[in-house]
């Protein structure tokens, strides 16, 4: 079980890393169409940022065993965080990433719970949580 832990928490890491190089660049337009026009930040500063972060939380999965479950808990906290700009997807009908439909849109939805628990579960965060809920 602990080597399937490692393996799920460093494909994690990988694809964040992926994904944050794609903010910067290959993706970096689709990612805009993502934030919500409600937040009062500029829309290219937001994708940047997330994506650095995205790196980094991407690059501590990978390197930072140590601290891994407090890493999982700020990946974790971070999916919770940009989980508004699906939903504006959603709501909005922004095409983006082959998400051309509301059908479409609206089962990516069901996806970023998934990666809260991944992140949760492949790190060992979730006891971080559990510890918190005794004291």
């Amino acid at each position: 079980m602990n080597i399937l832990k490692k393996i799920s928490q460093t494909l994690l890491g990988l694809a964040l890393i992926y994904a944050g190089i794609g903010h910067l660049t290959f993706s970096r337009i689709e990612f805009r169409a993502q934030v919500p026009t409600w937040l009062p930040l500029d829309a290219d500063f937001v994708v940047l940022f997330s994506g650095v972060i995205e790196i980094t939380l991407g690059l501590a999965l990978v390197i930072l065993w140590k601290y891994k479950m407090f890493v999982g808990l700020l990946t974790a906290l971070f999916f919770i965080a940009i989980f508004p700009g699906n939903i504006s997807q959603y709501v909005n009908g922004i095409d983006a990433f082959g998400l051309d439909t509301n059908q479409a849109r609206l089962t990516r939805l069901f996806f970023q719970p998934l990666l809260v628990a991944a992140a949760l579960l492949s790190t060992d965060a979730w006891k971080l949580l559990k510890l918190r809920k005794r004291s």
